[in-house]
């Protein structure tokens, strides 16, 4: 018998009716008479649970009491990380996020890079390192990821460990995830023997390397890594390494990239493509572009600078007499 999940609280991480649509069709079905303890809460619960965590980046023991218990929401949580639950979504969502782009499902092109996080104290230190360049101590995480920015492979090391020495395991579970795997993009860390090592995996691995050593500068193809660190790091349970066993590390990187695609595919059609549209401009205006609000009505029109600063000027003539006559 399920517990009726009372929709009265909301939080921001909290799935909409869509996007639970989007994820409900990959969890494990509900087996009735089977061994152990009947299910009582709603899965999606249990995954609104998880995200909240994964977002606020608090402690587990800290979960709403509009959620289910904590115990009960990290024991789903570490049941789909162990048993390949989370990574069959993840890779399933993916799947339909790159058929929804009109690209083919299966990738054949990635980018690898590497980012160092300070690991709290909750770290053990078997699993933790100093990253001399990045002056961080704590734990470094290895992603690949398709021309898209969403993730392909992802490995946990200390940050001590080198770049080349981690690139290989992470170059082993792209091509044994992703058999059609045959480009992919590096930074110049990744130069030597790396590259006759992939070429066994049937893989090219093309350096892209800086014109500029010292000079800020929008590398092609590498800025699409650099952007999914970006959206992992939105997600505050990433920022910093709270997790014992670096899988579980692993496995808030994957939700946070679960909750981005499912909100692209709950998107609506006509939402997609708004940066496509043309808006026109009215004659007699030039380049001044027509007010958002009467967009949607068909008319346009522009507000004058005056009538911007004409508010402005009163309050900054109010304030001068009051500061004056005070």
């Amino acid at each position: 018998m399920f517990r009726a999940g009372e929709q009265a609280r909301s939080y921001p991480s909290d799935l909409t009716d869509a996007q639970w649509q989007v994820i409900a069709p990959h969890l494990p079905a509900y087996v009735p008479g089977r061994r152990g303890r009947p299910r009582v809460w709603p899965l999606r619960l249990i995954i609104e649970a998880i995200l909240y965590v994964d977002r606020a980046g608090c402690a587990w023991r800290y979960l709403p009491s509009d959620y289910p218990p904590w115990g009960t929401v990290y024991g789903y949580f570490a049941a789909w990380r162990d048993d390949g639950t989370l990574a069959r979504l993840h890779d399933a969502l993916r799947a339909q996020a790159r058929a929804a782009a009109g690209r083919d499902p299966e990738p054949t092109a990635a980018v690898i890079d590497s980012q160092s996080v300070r690991a709290a104290d909750t770290v053990p230190k078997a699993s933790r390192g100093w990253d001399n360049a990045k002056k961080v101590n704590g734990r470094k995480r290895h992603i690949a990821v398709d021309s898209m920015g969403l993730l392909l492979a992802v490995v946990i090391t200390a940050a001590s460990v080198q770049d080349r020495d981690a690139a290989r395991p992470l170059l082993w579970n792209l091509h044994r995830t992703s058999r059609r795997i045959r480009l992919v993009w590096a930074d110049a860390v990744y130069t030597g023997k790396l590259s006759a090592w992939a070429a066994a995996l049937k893989i090219n691995l093309q350096i892209v390397a800086r014109r500029k050593p010292h000079a800020f500068e929008v590398l092609p193809r590498r800025w699409v890594v650099e952007r999914t660190f970006a959206w992992i790091s939105k997600h505050r349970r990433t920022v910093r390494d709270y997790e014992r066993l670096p899988a579980s590390h692993e496995a808030m990187i994957l939700w946070a990239m679960v909750a981005l695609m499912a909100r692209r595919l709950a998107q609506p059609a006509h939402l997609s493509n708004t940066h496509l549209v043309k808006i026109g401009v009215s004659p007699g205006l030039g380049n001044r572009r027509p007010c958002r609000n009467r967009i949607a009505s068909g008319a346009s029109s522009t507000v004058s600078l005056g009538s911007i600063l004409a508010p402005i000027s009163v309050t900054c003539a109010r304030r001068d007499l009051t500061r004056n006559h005070g």
